[in-house]
């Protein structure tokens, strides 16, 4: 099925369980390329054998095929607690698309399709999901269930994230994530959306926020979502333009070529002190570039899965 019929048929992401079923099938289809090979087909129904674990369900078929060493699932198992966390300040619905394309989402609609595509792996695995979402509040929180209720739910909250246009919504994501990691009791894989612009500037108190998240031994993968030709590379024309800040309102007129070299610099500079610090929490970072696929973000997924055992 071609993904972007698809999106257009469905007017936007209300049919997003599909979406996400989409890309999850074109992810496993090309993993013959990857280290993964061999563990396309089955990853749904099996997971890493870990040493010292029982022997007795070992597929001895599936090691004749991959040389590795996987276990049956059964369908009472749910051996992971998976939660989502999204930023829906103002910042993170740019650009401002009428239409969506797969190939030019904004930054909430990749975070929308890469939170859905995890889901329908978890989902698959029988493990258990839940989601919180924070703006300038904490708007949004579920706890971890794996029911298909509660996965509906979910999508739905997911959509509407997409089809909301939130105006001048700043956020201290520092207070929400504390709030958040008091919520999250039992040991779990956290995944946080986020394009890590802050109204507060309070850096200390942002990662802080984040060491809170490691609590109780939790493994935590910070997607660090932007759009690397205009907020990286501040690819824009020299035509004089009003830049606006969505978050504020506040704006300034400029050419882009009188500022491209600073701004560049500063964002290089405020993007290492992020990857920096998640190292030493022991936070993974993980660029999410809103222009590529989201093969990255999968297959993260799986790396960190393996944890769980």
């Amino acid at each position: 099925m071609d993904l972007q019929k698809e999106l257009n048929k469905t007017g936007g992401f209300k049919n997003l369980d599909l979406l996400a079923k989409q890309v999850v099938e074109g992810f496993i289809a090309g993993m013959h390329k990857s280290p993964f090979h061999g563990f396309s087909a089955e990853f749904a129904e099996h997971k890493i054998y870990n040493q010292g674990e029982s022997t007795k369900h070992i597929d001895w078929k599936l090691y004749a095929k991959t040389d590795k060493l996987f276990t049956k699932r059964y369908d009472e198992e749910t051996n992971l607690r998976c939660h989502l966390i999204i930023d829906n300040s103002s910042s993170m619905h740019y650009p401002e698309l009428r239409t969506f394309s797969i190939d030019h989402l904004n930054k909430i609609a990749f975070t929308a399709l890469a939170s859905a595509s995890l889901m329908h792996i978890l989902k698959k695995q029988r493990d258990a999901i839940g989601m919180s979402v924070y703006s300038d509040s904490y708007t949004y929180y579920a706890p971890e269930k794996g029911s298909e209720r509660h996965h509906q739910m979910l999508l739905h909250q997911l959509s509407e994230l997409v089809l909301s246009k939130p105006e001048n919504k700043q956020t201290e994501t520092y207070t929400f994530l504390h709030q958040i990691a008091e919520k999250i009791k039992r040991r779990s894989l956290i995944f946080f959306f986020t394009d890590m612009l802050q109204t507060s500037v309070d850096q200390e108190k942002l990662f802080e926020a984040l060491r809170h998240l490691k609590y109780n031994k939790h493994e935590v993968v910070l997607f660090h979502v932007f759009d690397k030709e205009k907020e990286v590379l501040f690819d824009f024309d020299n035509s004089p333009k009003r830049y606006v800040d969505v978050e504020t309102g506040e704006h300034i007129n400029l050419y882009a070529e009188n500022i491209r070299d600073n701004y560049k610099e500063a964002v290089r500079t405020y993007f290492e002190t992020i990857k920096l610090k998640c190292g030493q929490y022991r936070i993974k970072y993980v660029e999410a570039d809103i222009n590529k696929k989201f093969d990255n973000i999968l297959t993260t997924y799986m790396v960190e899965r393996q944890k769980f055992g």
